[in-house]
């Protein structure tokens, strides 16, 4: 018997200019934008399948945040993909506080978030180890992974760990498994 289609909202966030849009258009076009006109704010959506269930994906990409930046209230969101820049110390910064103000506005301490080092391709630029990107996504009980939305490296792992994640927290049951994509 078919699996009823289920509808999950997700929201991309993250400091401007760490692929947060290039991640979504890579996973729903299968295609990389190089240039890319800063976002305002976009919503994408695509159908897929994860552990036989279908979902249909929302994918809500925000504008980039920084410190000051208030977090969109007007959503159901059932999942946070937040992402930074290998590249970009900065926007390592940035994302702690979003995590932090996301806890303030949600009053969930435990929400299904996946924790995204993006522009893993710049290895020659990169400034934050995979080491500190792991240790922040364990302190926030999240999954990590490391991205190229340039080279679909990783892209669709993060969005099918996110339903995963989603589905954990709605039916706290056994892991299905773990993260396919090797984070090396």
């Amino acid at each position: 018997m078919p699996s009823k289609l289920k509808e999950r909202k997700i929201a991309i966030m993250g400091y401007r200019s760490v692929g947060k849009s290039s991640l979504s258009i890579q996973f729903v076009e299968g295609q990389f934008v190089d240039s890319y006109d800063p976002t305002i704010e976009n919503t994408f959506v695509k159908t897929t399948k994860v552990s036989n269930q279908e979902y249909e994906l929302k994918l809500v990409d925000t504008a980039g945040q920084d410190e000051y930046s208030i977090l969109p209230t007007h959503y159901d969101i059932h999942g946070y993909v937040l992402v930074y820049s290998i590249a970009s110390p900065k926007s390592f910064e940035i994302i702690q506080i979003i995590y932090d103000k996301l806890l303030d506005m949600t009053g969930n301490v435990h929400l299904p978030i996946v924790l995204v080092g993006n522009k893993k391709d710049l290895h020659m630029d990169r400034v934050v180890t995979q080491e500190e990107g792991r240790k922040l996504a364990d302190s926030w009980k999240a999954v990590f992974l490391e991205a190229s939305a340039k080279q679909n490296e990783c892209v669709a792992d993060i969005f099918h760990t996110m339903l995963m994640e989603i589905e954990k927290a709605n039916n706290p049951v056994p892991n299905p498994g773990p993260v396919t994509c090797s984070i090396s």
